[in-house]
């Protein structure tokens, strides 16, 4: 799939698409940063301030990551839950998914303040990784199972309250 390529064809989905490729071009951005510590780019004068960087971006990354999932889990997940199951399959698995991606997050921003070995930044830096790759493949698997879902089981009436209820920013 291309950068710019929408897979869905219902508009409440592709606002949801559009949103995973806003913050995939945020999480590109830190994940950079995160592969520098791991291929051991870095001097311990380099690592520094890319370290401080890689935690601003983080963190800032949280509040439209969380306004993203915020949405999901009040608008979309309920909505489609009705047609295949709330209780149990891929509703569920989505959902713990984005518990952990906030827990590696948070794990790493809560033991990112202070001052670090450059062995101690690269360890440190592995949460941010994790998320990243949880993260990526969490995208793909929303676009690829339950986008296509909505479609086959949600009647126009239901889309078109869903993409009413979508239809927010998640940027500030």
């Amino acid at each position: 799939m291309e950068q710019g390529t929408l897979l869905s064809e219902l508009p409440a989905m592709r606002i949801l698409e559009n949103e995973h490729r806003y913050l995939a071009s945020l999480m590109d951005e830190w994940h950079a940063i995160v592969l520098d510590f791991q291929n051991d780019r870095y001097t311990v004068d380099r690592a520094k301030p890319q370290f401080d960087r890689l935690r601003k971006l983080l963190n800032d990354f949280k509040a439209p990551l969380r306004r993203h999932f915020h949405k999901e889990e009040t608008y979309f997940f309920p909505r489609l839950g009705k047609h295949i199951g709330y209780d149990q399959g891929p509703i569920v698995s989505i959902e713990q998914e984005h518990e952990e991606i906030f827990a590696y997050i948070d794990h790493f921003l809560h033991y990112a303040g202070g001052e670090f070995s450059l062995e101690e930044m690269k360890a440190l830096s592995r949460d941010a990784g994790e998320a990243f790759e949880i993260l990526t493949v969490h995208f793909v698997k929303e676009e690829t199972v339950l986008f296509p879902m909505t479609g086959q089981v949600m009647k126009p009436a239901e889309q078109e309250q869903l993409n009413k209820e979508l239809y927010t920013l998640i940027v500030e």
